[in-house]
């Protein structure tokens, strides 16, 4: 099966890199550090796909695909906790597998403006981290600190589902002693400052926690 991805990624124009386990597979990332994309399954000898997308995320916010013959809802939901971006069960269609990864490359890619990394760009949205500033369509808004905390991880990593355990840990600190209804009042009042864009962008994945979709996918 990995031969067989592998021959459909070269012959859709991919350079593919193959790993037998997860312990190949971290080392792989490792050395490796233009990888655009990351597809992995969860039943791996040494180390397994969860494990490895936690470690990736540890260091790097690139697109993961978790591909796998486990189907139960468990599954899936522990792969985006894990940090997946997307989850594909066996069997499964692969030109529908390949439009899947030139999706998730289209996403993860040109996000941030070149003539500045500290800005990103997305849709008529514009956040300019050193200036701690957002606007939207030239408008420029009044966010809270918290808010624009939120808004920038999103932002940051589109089309990645963040839970809320994980929000909470990175924007109020792991020493925080509230809960998960925390990050969804912050996130509903950051929707209402944003209106339609909001409403459109920023989703709720249900039993998982948020994302920001970008507009076309």
């Amino acid at each position: 099966m990995r031969r067989l991805v592998c021959d459909f990624l070269k012959n859709s124009g991919h350079e593919t890199i193959e790993a037998a386990d997860g312990r190949q597979a971290i080392d792989a990332f490792a050395a490796n550090k233009g990888i655009d994309l990351v597809v992995c399954d969860i039943m791996m000898p040494e180390v397994d796909g969860w494990e490895v997308c936690k470690t990736i995320r540890e260091t790097s916010s690139v697109p993961i695909i978790v591909l796998t013959a486990r189907s139960q809802e468990f599954d899936e939901l522990v792969s985006f906790e894990s940090g997946a971006d997307d989850f594909i069960t066996k069997p499964f269609s692969m030109p529908v597998f390949i439009k899947r990864v030139e999706a998730l490359l289209k996403r993860s890619g040109a996000v941030r403006e070149e003539s500045s990394p500290d800005i990103i760009s997305i849709d008529g949205l514009r956040i300019n981290i050193p200036a701690h500033e957002v606007s939207l369509d030239g408008r420029v808004l009044d966010l809270k600190i918290k808010e624009f905390s939120l808004l920038e991880k999103l932002a940051s990593n589109p089309g990645r589902t963040f839970s809320r355990e994980v929000l909470l840990d990175e924007i109020w600190g792991v020493d925080f002693y509230g809960d998960s209804r925390t990050v969804d009042s912050h996130l509903a009042r950051l929707r209402t400052k944003l209106g339609v864009w909001g409403e459109t962008h920023i989703k709720t994945v249900f039993g998982v926690g948020y994302k920001i979709e970008v507009s076309g996918e």
